[in-house]
């Protein structure tokens, strides 16, 4: 449903849609195929979030511009997106008066925060962004994102394109970085990271 109503949201104001998706990887995928001036990414998208998905976005095609649609307004979760590449916040809530313009800075450029994110939050982790550093690299957080939402070694493996040996690997090496020893802890860090929703 919101994603339609984005899509009637910005034909109504001229804004050509080349594609949709349901998920991060398919957003990822799509991004690839039609390389869009932006692409909209909602912050909790299964299978890959909307940080993870801008930033892959970013490595390839640098010149599709990220607005990302959240309804958090956190710290940590504007310092890891602007990171990644996004150049434009709108809270999903004000994503009618907000959208569209976001949609036209960003095209242009510029950098857009709607209300609600603060200004300031942002200002200061684009002059920390190139010093901030995830723990864990962009394929771990993408395993971790997997095994919280319920998916066993050999769906990530299968999901990841990767050999079991390889998602095995990443699993336990991710384990030892955060130190947890469970399940229950991977997914734990997974909310608390903003992989996936509570």
């Amino acid at each position: 449903m919101l994603r339609h109503g984005v899509r009637a949201l910005l034909e109504r104001h001229g804004v050509a849609v080349v594609a949709e998706a349901s998920d991060g990887r398919t957003a990822a995928a799509a991004a690839r195929e039609h390389h869009p001036d932006v692409a909209i990414l909602d912050i909790m998208m299964p299978l890959l979030n909307g940080i993870d998905a801008a930033r892959e976005i970013a490595e390839t095609c640098p010149e599709t511009r990220v607005v990302l649609l959240t309804a958090l307004d956190q710290e940590r979760l504007v310092t890891a997106a602007v990171s990644a590449g996004v150049r434009g916040f709108v809270l999903k809530t004000q994503a009618e008066e907000d959208l569209v313009q976001a949609i036209e800075q960003v095209s242009r450029g510029g950098f857009y925060v709607g209300g609600g994110v603060s200004q300031a939050v942002v200002e200061a982790c684009r002059a920390a962004a190139a010093q901030e550093r995830g723990r864990l690299t962009s394929r771990e957080r993408q395993v971790v994102q997997l095994v919280a939402e319920g998916k066993s070694t050999k769906q990530v493996a299968a999901l990841l394109g990767i050999t079991l040996k390889t998602a095995e690997f990443h699993r336990a090496r991710v384990m030892k970085k955060l130190d947890v020893h469970d399940v229950a802890g991977l997914v734990r860090y997974a909310i608390r990271e903003g992989l996936i929703a509570p």
